[in-house]
């Protein structure tokens, strides 16, 4: 690795947050899916967890789409709910879904500082009310349109640059958020040499 490289990827993995992942329940789409790959590479989140339900579990993404972002993140893929929301409980201090109703919250109201995943639904019904009960609240994105909807990766852009503002307005992306051996499963991921460091 050139020295070059290990400096770049060393620059985006001091980025990297532990605090923060998303969830696609059962998105159709490779391509959506592939999206929202490259919006979370985008702001740090290393964390996709993708749901499949009710659909077949995806066997590829969108290459197009997340110009190789799969490549640096970690994707988690479940087939059981209950599953997906005890390892994302055993993580996060709170879940909330993009689902309309009365007691949603507006995203801009979401303090991101705190631990959080967020889960997004599929481009035709949404998250559902299967998932509902796993999370503890929701929350909508503010819109004055006649469509009351955004594309699913969208959706998700907009609501993790919000996180990222947020975040980084208090310092989270100053230092380094991973704890150590997890940044050195990724530095063995992402092609550093065995001994190499960040010194």
């Amino acid at each position: 690795m050139t020295p070059e490289r290990k400096e770049r990827l060393l620059t985006v993995l001091n980025k990297r947050q532990d605090d923060l992942a998303v969830v696609l329940e059962n998105v159709f789409d490779p391509h959506n899916i592939s999206a929202v790959m490259r919006s979370c590479d985008a702001v740090g989140i290393q964390d996709l967890y993708v749901l499949n339900t009710k659909i077949p579990r995806h066997k590829k993404w969108g290459a197009k789409s997340s110009s190789s972002a799969a490549k640096w993140l970690t994707i988690h893929q479940y087939t059981d709910a209950g599953e997906c929301f005890r390892h994302l409980r055993s993580r996060y201090k709170k879940i909330l879904a993009t689902h309309l109703s009365a007691n949603a919250v507006d995203l801009y109201d979401i303090d991101f500082r705190e631990s959080i995943a967020l889960v997004f639904g599929n481009e035709h019904s949404g998250v559902s009310e299967e998932i509902m009960p796993y999370t503890d609240g929701n929350f909508i994105i503010p819109q004055v349109g006649i469509i009351k909807s955004l594309n699913i990766s969208v959706a998700c852009a907009v609501s993790i640059y919000e996180a990222y503002r947020q975040k980084q307005a208090a310092g989270h992306y100053a230092n380094p958020a991973l704890p150590a051996e997890r940044r050195q499963e990724l530095m063995n991921e992402w092609g550093f040499l065995p001994g190499e460091t960040d010194a």
